[in-house]
């Protein structure tokens, strides 16, 4: 083993010995392919059907602290970018990954977040093909961000999009809200919470491959990053130009998160989530797709939260538990520090 440092030193930016043992041994020698260079020579058998469209999506990633309960940065990288190709309706194939990495970060940190997202993209089909690092001073970034693209492909006829949402069809969650979110504030320490609970941190290429083969129809999914289930339900409503009911009642969330919740007067609705979508189907497609989603373990809290509604247009609204009503709009500034 010629990497002996404990420590990131700016040699291992500098593009000589250091910076080649660094990559060689802590990421090419986890995400292969033996051989792999600064572009991916790509193929498959699925580009070659007719009509069949590809998907391109990127994204960066700063989360501190880099792990927490339930992951880490690199899990998040994975996932966040499988998600952003599921929830259009691609099947997720090709990742790249690049490394920002501050002067001083351990080796071993390293070595856990390339282990966490190789493990991460191999549950979930895909492959690390291509990437790159970049070593910065002390105090330049927050010790590791990580910057990933991802290629998938759509099947031909597979048409999805906010703008195709219509009054009737239904809105399900896969799962409980805010989990992530409430995390990272506990995770932090600086707010003198302690908490049980663990990212929902996940991948959903899966769930959505079951998802669209059991309700073809599905009109639309958003993963629920940050904003939360709120930001998601308004940007959905603006470009479907039809308005979405949800109820109170129905939503999913942990004691604990609402409680939390309470304490520092956020709402859950905007809580950041890593594992969470919301879909929205024909109501006549919706118990095969509750179905569907239950059957996997990322979906096992699936249920419907609300429908689109010919009624005030481009506005989501919730029946309160009181028996009110309340406009639920996108969220405006920072709820929270930046957490994914």
């Amino acid at each position: 083993m010629a990497l002996r440092d404990a420590r990131v030193t700016l040699a291992h930016g500098g593009g000589g010995r250091a910076m080649r043992d660094l990559i060689e041994e802590v990421f090419t020698s986890v995400f292969g392919p033996p051989g792999m260079e600064d572009q991916a020579r790509l193929s498959a058998a699925a580009l070659a059907r007719p009509g069949a469209r590809l998907a391109f999506t990127t994204d960066s990633y700063v989360v501190t602290p880099v792990e927490f309960p339930g992951g880490d940065i690199g899990k998040i990288a994975v996932c966040g970018t499988v998600n952003d190709l599921a929830v259009g309706g691609a099947t997720p194939l090709w990742l790249s990954a690049a490394f920002i990495i501050e002067e001083g970060t351990e080796i071993a940190l390293l070595r856990r977040i390339v282990a966490t997202m190789a493990s991460e993209a191999e549950a979930a089909g895909v492959r690390i093909v291509t990437g790159d690092t970049k070593v910065v001073g002390r105090g330049a970034c927050d010790g590791v961000f990580v910057t990933t693209a991802g290629v998938g492909v759509i099947a031909p006829g597979c048409e999805m999009a906010a703008d195709l949402v219509r009054p009737g069809d239904v809105a399900i969650v896969n799962g409980v809200l805010g989990d992530h979110g409430a995390t990272i504030l506990a995770a932090r320490g600086d707010l003198a919470l302690s908490s049980d609970i663990e990212s929902d941190c996940a991948a959903l290429g899966h769930l959505m491959a079951d998802l669209i083969a059991a309700a073809p129809g599905t009109r639309a999914a958003r993963d629920l990053t940050r904003g939360g289930l709120a930001s998601a339900l308004s940007e959905i409503a603006g470009a479907a130009g039809c308005g979405l009911v949800i109820e109170e009642a129905a939503l999913p969330l942990r004691a604990e998160v609402v409680g939390m919740c309470e304490i520092l007067g956020l709402d859950p609705l905007y809580l950041a989530n890593e594992g969470r979508l919301v879909a929205f189907v024909p109501e006549a497609e919706a118990e095969a797709a509750l179905a569907a989603m239950r059957g996997r373990p990322e979906g096992a809290g699936a249920c419907i939260v609300g429908r689109a509604v010919p009624e005030h247009p481009g506005q989501v609204r919730m029946r309160t538990a009181f028996g009110g009503s309340r406009i639920v709009d996108m969220l405006v500034g920072e709820q929270l520090p930046r957490i994914c």
